[in-house]
């Protein structure tokens, strides 16, 4: 199913696309990114103040951010200092189903939602280009989301995102704010330790550049 929500945002929204096997055999795969790639907490640029969410890349390029070099994306792990793993398969594969393009994701984030942690209002615009989609899958507990529009003070759509439900953020919607305002404990058993993990895949760089 999808649905399109607002006027002019036209994100897709496709609720439990991933059934409960498809969920835990990625949350497996997830399981063994983090071995490798350790869950990291990212800083704020400006402050230095840590995010709420701990997080870890997977890909060929990984989205980091500190004091001294802000939001970037990078080829290496920022405390291990080697390569992000591949990209299981099966998100490759989700990807082809669903953003319905050649071009294909360079990164995907990793954010681990534990406590209290919660996400604030933000665009995708770290990337070269934005006119590949920016696909985002859910596990384990459910989280209340919310998109706008490209100002902060938009009209805002909220939903409440369950464990295997997809958003694309495509078209116009690409660059909408959007955030997660807040998670609901308890409400699912599929990420160990309990929580929410969210996985966001992304183009980085502009096709025409990618190399051969």
């Amino acid at each position: 199913m999808t649905t399109e929500q607002g006027k002019s945002l036209k994100f897709r929204y496709l609720p439990c696309l991933l059934d409960l096997d498809a969920q835990k055999y990625l949350a497996a795969e997830i399981g063994k990114i983090m071995l490798v790639a350790p869950l990291f907490q990212p800083t704020m640029p400006s402050s230095g103040k840590p995010f709420s969410v701990e997080m870890t890349n997977c890909g060929a390029l990984g989205w980091v951010s500190d004091k001294d070099g802000g939001y970037r994306y990078q080829a290496a792990h920022p405390v291990t200092g080697l390569p992000w793993p591949p990209m299981p398969e099966v998100l490759i594969e989700l990807w082809r189903k669903v953003a319905q393009t050649p071009v294909m994701p360079e990164a995907c984030l990793i954010n681990l939602y534990q406590g209290a942690a919660k996400m604030g209002s933000h665009q995708n615009r770290d990337e070269q280009d934005f006119s590949t989609p920016v696909l985002s899958v859910s596990l384990g507990n459910e989280a209340v989301f919310h998109v706008g529009g490209l100002n902060r003070r938009d009209p805002k759509t909220r939903l409440t995102l369950k464990s295997g439900d997809v958003i694309l953020l495509e078209g116009e919607s690409r660059l909408a704010f959007h955030r997660i305002d807040r998670v609901r404990p308890g409400t699912s058993a599929l990420v160990p330790g309990g929580g929410r993990i969210n996985l966001t895949l992304r183009r980085v760089t502009a096709p025409m550049q990618a190399a051969v």
